[in-house]
C-alpha cells in the first residue's frame, strides 16, 4: 500500500468556511461518491467549521485524503481551549457555548467511523470517515493499526515525504520517507523509493535500503527508515538512513512516560548518493502494548506525547494529527507514521 498525502484546508475566519465545503465536496465527488454520501460529507464539514468558528476563535485547519479502503478521511484540528469532558459534548443538547449542542452529534451520525481527542488546553482534533458505497464501515481486519499522515509544504501542490506498507499475516513491513528538498523532484525521489520498498520487501531493512540506494540513484535521493514488526517473533527490525526520526514507546495506563520509549537510531547518509558501506538491521523486543511514531523533519524532534493522558487509545489518524498540529515546521513537507498491533 503506497499511501497519498492529505489536501490542507486552511480555515483561519468563518468566511473560508463556504470555500472549504465547496473544494471538498469537488474532492468527494471526484472519487465517486454518490450525491447522497456527498450531502453526507456537507453535513461533517459544515459542522466541524461551525464548532472551529465557536470554540477556536483563530481557527483551524481540516486535512482530507481518500483511503486505500474507498473512504473519505476528514481530520479537523483546532488549538482552541480543548473540552473538559469530551464525551459528554457528543450527546446533543450539550454545549459549551449557549448553543443547542448538536454539532458534534451531527458528525457522529453521519460518520461511518468517528473518534475525537480533546483535553483542556490541548485543543482538539475530531476524526469523520466516510465509506463509498457502504451501509456500515466494512468489519476492521488484519493484526496490525498503522496510520499515516502526509502534508506538503505549504502552497505545494507534490509531497516530498512518502509512506508504504505491506501487511502480510502476522508480519508488518513499512517504509517513511523524506525525498530531499520539496517539490515534484523530491516527491519522485520518495515515490521510486516506496516503489522498490513495495516490490522488494525483505526480513533484512537493511538489505532493503541498499536495494533502494542502487534503485534511486538517477533522483534527488532521500532518506528513509524501514521498520518490520513480526508477532510471530515478538521482534521489531529496523534500519535507518539519514533524519527519520522514530521512537517507540510503551504506555502505561492513560500516560505515555518518555522514560520508557526507546530510540531509533539511524545512519548517516543519504539514499541513492551516499551510504555507510556497513548497515546492520537492529532488533528490538515488540509487545501488543507498543507504540512505534516515526516522522520527517517537517516535525520538530522535541515532540513529545506524554503531555497528553490517553491520546494513545485513539484512532492513529488522531494520533499523527496530534503531533502534525503541535508539532510541524510550516516551512517543510510533514509525516507522521503510527503504528501499533491488534492482538
Amino acid at each position: 500500500m503506497d499511501v497519498k498525502h492529505h489536501q490542507r484546508f486552511i480555515l483561519s475566519d468563518r468566511s473560508f468556511a463556504n470555500i472549504v465545503k465547496r473544494d471538498i465536496a469537488r474532492l468527494a465527488e471526484s472519487y465517486g461518491f454518490s450525491p447522497a454520501e456527498v450531502g453526507r460529507i456537507n453535513i461533517v464539514v459544515s459542522e466541524m467549521a461551525t464548532n472551529l468558528h465557536k470554540h477556536a476563535p483563530q481557527g483551524g485547519e481540516m486535512l482530507v485524503k481518500y483511503t486505500h479502503d474507498n473512504a473519505l478521511e476528514i481530520l479537523c484540528l483546532d488549538n482552541g481551549p480543548g473540552m473538559k469532558d469530551p464525551q459528554r459534548m457528543l450527546k446533543d443538547g450539550n454545549s459549551t457555548a449557549g448553543t443547542a449542542g448538536e454539532g458534534l452529534g451531527a458528525i457522529v451520525r453521519q460518520s461511518h467511523v468517528f473518534d475525537m481527542f480533546s483535553s483542556s488546553g490541548c485543543g482538539t482534533v475530531l476524526l469523520s470517515r466516510i465509506y463509498k458505497g457502504q451501509a456500515e464501515a466494512p468489519r476492521i481486519s488484519g493484526s496490525f493499526d498503522v496510520g499515516a499522515l502526509l502534508v506538503p509544504k505549504m502552497n505545494e501542490q507534490f509531497c516530498g515525504d512518502g509512506f508504504a506498507m505491506i501487511e502480510n499475516g502476522r508480519t508488518c513491513y513499512l517504509i517513511a520517507l523524506d525525498g530531499l528538498g520539496h517539490g515534484s523532484a523530491a516527491e519522485d525521489a520518495s515515490t521510486e523509493a516506496a516503489h522498490y520498498f513495495l516490490e522488494n520487501y525483505s526480513s533484512d531493512p537493511a538489505s532493503n535500503l541498499r536495494g533502494i540506494h542502487t534503485a534511486i540513484r538517477k533522483t534527488r535521493g532521500a532518506v528513509g527508515t524501514i521498520v518490520q514488526i513480526s508477532l510471530a517473533q515478538n521482534k521489531m527490525r529496523y534500519c535507518g538512513i539519514g533524519n527519520i526520526a522514530g521512537k517507540v514507546y510503551t504506555p502505561d495506563g492513560a500516560a505515555i512516560v518518555n522514560s520508557s520509549s526507546k530510540n531509533i537510531i539511524s545512519y548517516n547518509g543519504i539514499l541513492g548518493h551516499n551510504i555507510p558501506t556497513t548497515l546492520n538491521t537492529q532488533v528490538m523486543d515488540w509487545e501488543k502494548n507498543k507504540l512505534l511514531i516515526l516522522h520527517s523533519d517537517g516535525i520538530l524532534s522535541r515532540s513529545d506525547l506524554s503531555k497528553y493522558p490517553n491520546l494513545h487509545r485513539h484512532d492513529v489518524s488522531i494520533i499523527a494529527a496530534v503531533l502534525y498540529r503541535d508539532f510541524r515546521r510550516e516551512t517543510d513537507d510533514a509525516l507522521v507514521v503510527v503504528a501499533r498491533s491488534r492482538n
